[in-house]
């Protein structure tokens, strides 16, 4: 694995602070990543933002097949000549923003569910996230990294002020284990803060199943879009559009002191709340 310093210097290009560009410097860590990916040769993978192949690379050595997304074009030609170089037919590249990706669309062309893996970009993760939450009829599970802050978010649990709308939405869903911490110093530039490689494994089952999924994440957002607010006023602030009294009503029937915080709300509790509402 060349070092990203070098690759970037023999095609002229620079890191891009738009994009969250930090490239893993570490041959090592890159393995490491694939083999906790629990990838074999029956496995089809969709990495998010390819960057310079380090993951890519012992991803497809290991997969059926990888499609390997990556926004920045100037990159494209570079990943092109690494894919090559290593003499791997198995990797389709795809200049794509993730935002606007189709996450279902590799899943059906190959019949079977995918294992999605990358390095997330600070800036756009919670996006990535909620992406995954709603494409996850096709996707195994995802193996990715991020910055500790969000690491801490995702996996924090209720009544701290890490806990939030992430944390619900995640929890809803998915078993999330912690499988490596990852310093900075791994990166190139170097970031301010170390980061985290999580795995996100989506329930075949959903322990408490909402009656209607999307209402019950609206919930969760309204919830949590003025934490500072009671439950029952930041309900009625929030895009429910319903009023304080509807919102005390709803809170009551559920079970649910209308004075607490979102935070302080397990994830069972939102789904009585979601139910109820529904109702």
């Amino acid at each position: 694995m060349t070092s990203p310093r070098i690759l970037l210097a023999a095609y002229n290009l620079h890191p891009k602070k738009q994009f969250g560009q930090n490239f893993l410097s570490d041959p090592s860590t890159a393995k490491m990543i694939a083999t906790f990916s629990g990838i074999t040769s029956e496995d089809v993978v969709l990495e998010i933002g390819a960057g310079l192949g380090a993951l890519t690379i012992p991803a497809a050595k290991a997969a059926k097949k990888v499609y390997a997304i990556e926004k920045d074009r100037r990159l494209i030609d570079l990943l092109k000549t690494e894919i090559l170089a290593n003499m791997l037919s198995n990797v389709e590249l795809m200049e794509e923003n993730i935002l606007k990706f189709d996450i279902n669309r590799p899943a059906e062309n190959v019949g079977r569910k995918i294992i999605v893996i990358g390095n997330l970009p600070y800036n756009i993760s919670s996006q990535i996230l909620v992406k995954l939450i709603k494409s996850r009829a096709s996707v195994i599970r995802a193996v990715l990294m991020f910055q500790k802050e969000l690491a801490r978010r995702i996996t924090a649990q209720p009544d701290c002020k890490d806990y939030g709308r992430l944390t619900v939405m995640l929890g809803y869903c998915a078993k999330i284990k912690k499988l490596a911490d990852i310093k900075a110093h791994q990166f190139f530039p170097k970031p301010k803060v170390d980061s985290e490689l999580l795995e996100i494994r989506f329930l075949e089952t959903i322990k408490y199943p909402a009656n209607d999924e999307a209402l019950l994440f609206r919930v969760i957002k309204g919830a949590f879009s003025h934490r500072r607010k009671t439950l029952k006023n930041a309900l009625a602030g929030s895009e429910l559009h319903i009023d304080a009294k509807t919102a005390q009503n709803m809170l009551d029937k559920a079970g649910i002191d209308p004075s607490l915080r979102a935070e302080t709300l397990t994830i069972s509790q939102f789904v009585r709340l979601s139910n109820v509402i529904s109702d």
